[in-house]
């Protein structure tokens, strides 16, 4: 393959990986260029997880066989059956070396530093019909990332040293691009996330909230909103200090999170203030139901605040069409203000208490028109996530 080749496989891979949006596209695009420009036929790239040993699969690239999927989520190899990426790191590297591939065929390695090695990775090789592959490093942030993979079939051209240089160079590129999604996702990560609590804010949830209720819509979903004010706050941070108010925010944002955890997909979310809410997409409303009474059940043993009030409206039950976010915040809103009146120590749940109920009456009245210094608690749609 002639230099000018090569370099416009460097920067077809290098603007491939800039136009990502996600890790899994990024992923994608640096398997798939790699791929390409080795003219091989399979890729992989995979992380090297240190907390847990292993090397995890990312992404299959190219001709997979049946056992290779697209994006495992199980395909994880212990590192001890790959000691070559160990004892590079621990030694070469640590040493004064380079990160520089190195080529592996179906008969062993083919000379060099690993010549001696027989595991895992050759007998995949074997296994899986291909003839040699190259193995570069990624270098992220000084440290060894994980490993990007390129394999041809049996009968192709077996790779050389030239193939494995320009692997190298191909795994910084690779690197660099993982670098910048990794950096967007965080942007994306703080623009919806709660800084104090670490759940996700209300700009997460009117998003999501919008979904949601699109996807009910459709296919009939059922969308459940359970808003809950923690009680006492206010006399917490006037009397102990907001550090300590913080500190009941950020426990009761924990016991949030526990309770979400009982129900799959649910979001955990902090609106704002002393106000927090689940998005429940999927299970029954008795299910959103039960876990908003073990929420008010754990809130009140907290050892600060006085517990929460805590409001719950669903889809699953009756309170009539709901075509809108705005309209199901309102509902979980107002049973949520019917629980603080009433000092309910339980959940209130819209479209449970009678026809004549005030909650229901509510939803469906005109927007009412806020007295001047009162919170707003609906500021409508939240703005997009980037891209």
């Amino acid at each position: 393959m002639g230099e000018d080749v090569r370099l416009r496989a460097v920067v077809e891979l290098a603007q491939a990986m800039a136009a990502a949006q996600t890790p899994r596209e990024s992923w994608q695009a640096a398997a798939l260029g790699a791929c390409r420009a080795l003219s091989g036929s399979f890729a992989a790239l995979s992380v090297w997880e240190r907390d847990l040993g292993q090397l995890r699969v990312l992404v299959n690239a190219g001709e997979r066989t049946e056992d290779e999927e697209e994006f495992p989520e199980r395909e994880a190899y212990p590192v001890h059956q790959f000691p070559e990426i160990t004892e590079f790191l621990h030694e070469r590297w640590a040493g004064g070396g380079e990160p520089n591939a190195w080529v592996e065929t179906a008969e062993g390695p083919s000379g060099g530093h690993w010549a001696g090695y027989c595991h895992q990775r050759v007998s995949a090789l074997r296994r899986r019909g291909r003839g040699c592959c190259v193995v570069a490093p990624i270098v992220l942030h000084g440290r060894a990332w994980g490993e990007l993979y390129v394999a041809r079939p049996v009968g192709a051209p077996v790779f050389g040293r030239s193939d494995a240089d320009f692997a190298t160079v191909l795994a910084a590129v690779a690197a660099a691009g993982i670098a910048q999604t990794e950096r967007l996702e965080e942007v994306r990560r703080l623009a919806f996330t709660d800084a104090l609590t670490g759940l996700a804010n209300r700009r997460a949830v009117d998003l999501r909230l919008d979904e949601a209720v699109e996807r009910h819509r459709l296919d009939g979903a059922v969308v459940s909103l359970v808003v809950c004010d923690v009680n006492g706050l206010k006399r917490v941070n006037d009397t102990r200090g907001h550090a300590i108010g913080d500190r009941l925010l950020e426990r009761f944002g924990s016991i949030l999170s526990l309770c979400g955890a009982m129900l799959p997909g649910t979001l955990a979310a902090r609106l704002g203030g002393d106000e927090f809410c689940l998005l429940s997409v999927g299970p029954a409303a008795d299910e959103v139901v039960r876990v908003a009474d073990e929420l008010c059940l754990r809130a009140a043993e907290l050892e600060l605040g006085d517990g929460v009030a805590c409001g719950v409206a669903s889809t699953g039950d009756p309170i009539g069409p709901v075509h809108s976010a705005r309209r199901l915040f309102r509902l979980a809103d107002a049973a949520q203000y019917r629980a603080k009146a009433a000092r309910a120590q339980k959940p209130v749940v819209a479209g449970r208490e009678g026809s004549d109920d005030p909650v229901v009456r509510l939803a469906d009245s005109p927007p009412r028109v806020a007295e001047p210094g009162e919170r707003r608690r609906f500021r409508g749609r939240g703005t997009p996530p980037p891209g």
